[in-house]
C-alpha cells in the first residue's frame, strides 16, 4: 500500500481514538455543561479539535509503520466493517442524532430526557462503542498500520470500558432505578446465544 494512502487509516484511528477522550470531557462534567447559558458545543468541539490534533501529533512519526502489508488483509476487515456498518444502521432509528451527539443529555430543557431501551438498547448497553470498535478494527485488520492496533488495544482495554463504567454513572444519577433495572437486564456485550429479555 503506497504510503499516501495509509494516511487513511492512521486519520480514522485518530478520530475514533479521540471519541473516548472526548467523552472524559463531557461526562464527569455533565452537570456543569448543563448549566451553562450558550450550547456547550462553543467549548467542546474546540476541545475535540485540539484532541484529534494532539493524538496526531503524537503519532505522526509511525503513522506509516505497518506490522504486515498485504492488500489480501482487507477480505478478513470486510466482517467487522460489515457488523459495524449494520450496528450504525440498528442504532440510527431508536437513537437519533441529537442523542448521538450528546446534546440531548447536554440540553435536557430542549430535548426530552428518555432512557432508550428498545432496538439494539435492548440486547446491549451500549451499542456505538460496539460499533465504534468493530470499525476501527476493521481498519486495523487491513491496513496492518501499527497506530491503529495500538488505538484498538487502548480502545478495547481502557478508555472504552472507563468511558461505558463513567457514562453509567451519569445515567443511573439521570433515570436512577429505571437504568439500574435495565442495567441488570441488558448486559454491555450479548453472548451469541444469548436471547433479549422482555
Amino acid at each position: 500500500m503506497e504510503a499516501k494512502l495509509l494516511h487513511i487509516p492512521w486519520m480514522v484511528s485518530v478520530l475514533y481514538g479521540s471519541i473516548p477522550l472526548f467523552w472524559f470531557a463531557i461526562h464527569p462534567f455533565a452537570d456543569s455543561w448543563r448549566n451553562m447559558r450558550r450550547s456547550p458545543y462553543w467549548l467542546l468541539l474546540p476541545i475535540w479539535a485540539l484532541i484529534i490534533f494532539v493524538l496526531a501529533w503524537i503519532t505522526w512519526p509511525w503513522h506509516t509503520v505497518q506490522l504486515y502489508s498485504s492488500p489480501w488483509m482487507w477480505a478478513p476487515a470486510v466482517l467487522p466493517f460489515w457488523l459495524g456498518i449494520r450496528t450504525y444502521a440498528g442504532i440510527r432509528s431508536g437513537f437519533g442524532g441529537h442523542k448521538l451527539s450528546g446534546e440531548a443529555e447536554l440540553r435536557p430543557r430542549e430535548h426530552a430526557q428518555e432512557l432508550v431501551t428498545t432496538g439494539l438498547h435492548a440486547r446491549m448497553r451500549h451499542p456505538i462503542y460496539i460499533a465504534h470498535l468493530l470499525n476501527l478494527a476493521g481498519w486495523a485488520i487491513g491496513s496492518g498500520l501499527m497506530v491503529s492496533y495500538l488505538f484498538l488495544a487502548v480502545s478495547a482495554l481502557f478508555t472504552f470500558p472507563l468511558m461505558i463504567w463513567i457514562e453509567e454513572q451519569e445515567l443511573e444519577k439521570r433515570f436512577g432505578q429505571s437504568f439500574r433495572e435495565y442495567k441488570a437486564r441488558v448486559p454491555i456485550v450479548p453472548l451469541p446465544f444469548q436471547r433479549a429479555s422482555v
